[in-house]
């Protein structure tokens, strides 16, 4: 498959953040990041010719990248999309926010499965700005489960007190890179890779099946 071009990595089995990596180890490989605490694919180039192809899919949005997100609450709708313009918030620079005159943003989502006062969500996003699928959710009133940023508190106000320990163990929000689908920059063949969920999230949806 050209491995001398590229590897899709899950940080799964090795980072669960790009952040996290050794910049020696990786730089300038790395053709895209994932926010913090979320968990799943990444690709990093093997050569710079692969790197300046794969920059220019993603900047094309042309490569395919779809999350599972837990959020909380029951979607009316079994599928749907949010098209909300993405910024700085005004009052907070280290958060994003929808506002008027930001970067164009789109995300479509689809029900998986719903537990009870939740709905576990496959996103697929059209375009990549900072928090996008988290800011979306948020916006749709439907905020990741485990997000300290945008969470709303809901976390906190869950009722039953085994899924609130379930949440508070989990130690960062339900959101995995499952899948990630781009043109091979060696041979033009369009290639996918899954990452299947990690362990921890795994538990808490078996503890929501249970529940």
């Amino acid at each position: 498959m050209g491995e001398e071009n590229l590897r899709a990595r899950n940080p799964q089995s090795a980072i669960r953040n790009p952040q996290s990596v050794n910049p020696q180890s990786l730089r300038p490989g790395i053709v895209h990041r994932l926010d913090r605490d979320t968990s799943g694919l990444v690709v990093v180039a093997k050569s710079a010719r692969a790197h300046e192809n794969l920059a220019e899919q993603f900047r094309a949005r042309t490569v395919f990248k779809s999350y599972v997100a837990l959020v909380h609450g029951v979607t009316k709708e079994d599928k749907g999309k949010v098209e909300e313009p993405l910024a700085r918030d005004a009052h907070n620079r280290t958060r994003m926010a929808v506002r008027r005159g930001g970067r164009t943003a789109l995300s479509l989502w689809r029900a998986r499965q719903r537990f009870g006062r939740f709905t576990l969500l496959d996103v697929q996003i059209k375009t990549g700005r900072t928090h996008q699928i988290r800011v979306h959710l948020a916006w749709m009133k439907h905020p990741v489960v485990g997000d300290d940023v945008y969470g709303m508190g809901r976390d906190q106000n869950l009722q039953d007190p085994r899924l609130r320990c379930a949440v508070a163990a989990l130690g960062r929000q339900f959101l995995h890179a499952e899948r990630l689908g781009f043109h091979h920059p060696g041979t033009g063949e369009w290639v996918s890779f899954t990452a299947p969920l990690p362990a921890e999230l795994e538990t808490l949806l078996n503890v929501l099946s249970e529940s």
